[in-house]
Order: C-alpha cells, then structure tokens, then sequence
C-alpha cells in the first residue's frame, strides 16, 4: 500500500477506508486528550494527537514480525476531549465509551491523556474478562490513596484499580513514603527496576503473577529519559528500547493481552522523536499480539 493512496489524516498510520473501517477492524484506537490531574510538567492533552501524527511516518512493514501489521484493521476514534471538569466524572464517561467495544471483542487500545484514564479502560475490561490481571509498566508507583484533593488522581490511579483487580508493578523506582507504607502492610509483591537489570528470573517470576488474560498499562516514563524525555517526570534508571520489546514480545507469547493503554506522553516542541517512539511501540505491541506467537 501506497502511503499517498486514500491516505487519512486522523488515522493512527493515517491508513485509508479499506483497513480503518469501524465495523471490519480488529484494532481500534481511542485518544483521550486528558490532563487534569498532572503534578508537574504539563502537557498530556498534547499526547494522543502527537501519537498519532508521528504514526503517519511509520514504516508499516515490521522487519521483525515480516508482515504488514495493519492489514488486521486499525480503526481510530476521532480524539475525546475532556467531557467535565470531575475526574471521577471523567472516568465514568470514558468507560462509557470503552465498554461497548471491549463487548464486542475488539482490541481496544486507549491513548492518553493523563494516567487516570487507564481506570475507566480497566473497569471496562474487567466486565469481559472476569479473572483480568493487570500489568503495570511504570516508573511511578501510584498508590497514593489520594492526591491533590482526589482519589482518582494519576497518582491514584493503581490504588483505585487494586479496589476491584489485582495488578502486577514493573519498573518502579519512586514512590513515596505512604506507598512504601501501603506496600509493605499489603505485602505487595513489587519489581523495582534497581532489582530487574540483576536478577535474572523477574520474568518467571512476573509471569507466575498474572493470570492468562492480562490488561496492560503502559505509562511512557517507565523507559529511561534518555529515549524518553517527554513525560511528566522523567525518572532515571528506566528501560531502554530492546529492553521493552523483548519484554513485550515474550509477554505476548505467554499470556492473552486482552487491552492496553500507552499513556502519560507530553510533547516536547521540536523533538518529535518520543512521539514517533511512542507510536512504533503501540504499531510493534500490536504486532506481538497478533502475530507474536508465530515468530521463531
């Protein structure tokens, strides 16, 4: 396919009709240009829109998986943009939307927008799947029981989720002393990423955590600030970009990715290269979902 033929601007990949229709796609793509929670640097509402601007200029033939990835359908939802001002209110409205999708047996894939989202997403998920499992690839711990006058905070986001499904944390290297607190009077397993670049078994030892169908949320500031700069606290120590998609790739071969999100990103101006990042990320997970099983 010809980039110039039929081409969409809206579209993750900016793909024509022909692979992005609603009803035949077995992909579909929600933005959500939320930001109302953010601490520090401002600028997820920005995120979605980036992704999928930097999407028009990926390659679409994956070397790696040797086929055309988006012949599988890929449908973008034109952007959400914040439909109140309440987070909690929020929330409710997005999984209102959400919902519908998962039931019909749609990979959703929800593009943030700030970390608080990821809790109308899972809701939605856990409605399908009923013994879901969480996989939570951060930097962050976000387990404060509530923050800046909410519980629905991005800083809240894995302790709302906890309420309801179990969640497994990957690549944390900060938190506060509340949470240190909560994990240890929970006695929460949690991988830190001071401890995953040693130990050579956190895999097994992740994978025995999850059930086998397993929601994904991805906050972009779990990769090192080196490729990752635009986040809203860019924390040392992170993952690189084959750490990722090695991880990513064995992830999809053991366990059924049901959904995930990729959230968190905050463009920077002039330097477009975490918005392409971020955008090959979500085309390659893709990929391994659907076609990570057949790879030798």
């Amino acid at each position: 396919m010809s980039k110039k033929d039929f081409f969409i601007p809206n579209n993750f990949g900016g793909l024509p009709l022909k692979y992005s229709n609603h009803e035949g796609s077995r992909v579909l793509i929600i933005p959500i240009s939320y930001e109302r929670t953010v601490s520090y640097r401002k600028g997820t509402r920005k995120g979605p829109r980036a992704i999928i601007e930097a999407s028009k200029n990926l390659e679409l033939y994956d070397e790696e998986l040797k086929e055309e990835i988006y012949k599988i359908g890929i449908h973008t939802l034109n952007e959400i943009k914040p439909l109140c001002d309440d987070p909690k209110e929020m929330i409710e409205k997005v999984f209102e939307i959400i919902s519908p999708e998962v039931k019909v047996g749609r990979l959703v894939i929800t593009l943030g927008g700030e970390h608080s989202i990821t809790i109308a997403s899972v809701k939605a998920h856990r409605e399908k799947f009923k013994n879901l499992s969480v996989l939570q690839l951060d930097a962050h711990a976000d387990l404060r029981d509530s923050y800046c006058g909410t519980k629905y905070s991005h800083a809240s986001v894995i302790r709302r989720i906890l309420d309801f499904t179990p969640v497994t944390q990957v690549g944390i290297r900060s938190l506060s002393k509340e949470e240190a607190d909560f994990v240890k009077k929970r006695k929460r397993v949690v991988f830190f990423a001071k401890d995953i670049f040693k130990n050579k078994t956190f895999f097994e030892e992740i994978m025995s955590s999850l059930s086998e169908e397993v929601y994904l949320t991805i906050d972009l500031d779990v990769l090192d600030p080196s490729i990752m700069p635009s986040v809203g606290t860019p924390e040392p120590g992170g993952f690189q970009w084959y750490d990722i998609l090695n991880f990513l790739h064995t992830l999809s071969q053991r366990k059924k990715i049901v959904g995930f999100d990729v959230v968190e990103l905050a463009p920077i101006s002039g330097n477009v290269s975490p918005d392409f990042l971020a955008a090959r990320l979500i085309y390659k997970l893709i990929g391994y979902i659907f076609k990570g099983n057949y790879i030798n």
